[in-house]
């Protein structure tokens, strides 16, 4: 069977060029101004011009109700004016929290900005912030769209690793994902657990995948667990506790199924004929 890598895409030369030189402008101004407040302007700022097309300036008219909906648009760009989910929690660091949640605050607008599915800028975007925002993040990491995470300040992301569409990444607890891990759509990796008598009390545990594992779609990975090096969780399972290298794991919840050396490579299909094709093609 044929193996499939990512293909290299890129934009026009000029979209490129723009896309890089305001990516190399963010990272420069957020790693020379840490102060939260700094921070908060210059994300202010880039949001109002993603999100309304023109540079923030002017003053808002409150007198207007028929303006309200507008302002409230206007101030919501503003991180200093809503609140993130994390901030909720017990356990947060305010400090640390602060000192990123305008950078959260980028990511999540970014996502649901009229250029939020732009991959090839996504990519970059993303893992440019994460530089600011993750314990640590490494090389030639691919972050889509959609990705949501807790605090940040304690996520390791590793070399080469793919995070797919609308993946869950809690890191209230330390979570690290391994060099090489792909996490598919909608699947979860939680780091805390709640008493089940008394769910205001909570338990932050380590939380560690790979590396080289595949969590695949929709399915989760629960607090404290360590998934082995190059293991499959398989679609809608729960891991809820540890998994050994090179397993493949299903199931409510995950029990093994079968080691990578038992697997049965996908048989080769090479004589199959398509149906003709009746969808329209461009010339």
């Amino acid at each position: 069977m044929p193996r499939y890598e990512y293909r290299d895409l890129h934009p026009s030369r000029e979209a490129e060029e723009v896309y890089l030189r305001w990516l190399k402008y963010l990272d420069e101004e957020f790693t020379k101004h840490r102060k939260p407040e700094l921070r908060a302007e210059l994300v202010h700022d880039n949001l109002h011009q993603l999100m309304l097309g023109q540079p923030k300036g002017g003053r808002l008219n409150f007198t207007l109700t028929s303006e309200l909906p507008f302002n409230v648009l206007k101030l919501s760009l503003d991180s200093a004016n809503i609140t993130l989910e994390p901030e909720y929690y017990g356990d947060i660091d305010e400090k640390r929290y602060a000192c990123i949640k305008p950078l959260i605050y980028f990511w999540q607008m970014f996502d649901r900005s009229p250029i939020g599915l732009n991959h090839w800028l996504g990519f970059r975007f993303r893992a440019m912030l994460g530089k600011h925002i993750f314990k640590h993040i490494g090389n030639n990491v691919k972050i889509f769209h959609g990705v949501e995470f807790s605090f940040g300040y304690n996520l390791v992301i590793e070399d080469d690793c793919v995070i797919h569409k609308f993946v869950m990444l809690d890191d209230r607890g330390e979570l690290i994902i391994r060099k090489g891990t792909s996490i598919s759509d909608y699947a979860s990796v939680y780091s805390h657990a709640h008493d089940p008598i008394d769910g205001g009390i909570v338990e932050n545990r380590r939380t560690e995948v790979g590396p080289k594992a595949r969590v695949t779609i929709h399915a989760s990975v629960m607090a404290g667990v360590n998934v082995g090096e190059d293991t499959i969780i398989g679609a809608n399972g729960v891991a809820t506790r540890d998994i050994a290298p090179h397993s493949i794991v299903g199931g409510v919840p995950a029990k093994q199924l079968k080691t990578k050396d038992q697997a049965t490579p996908f048989k080769d299909r090479s004589t199959y004929k398509a149906p003709p094709s009746t969808g329209e093609h461009c010339e």
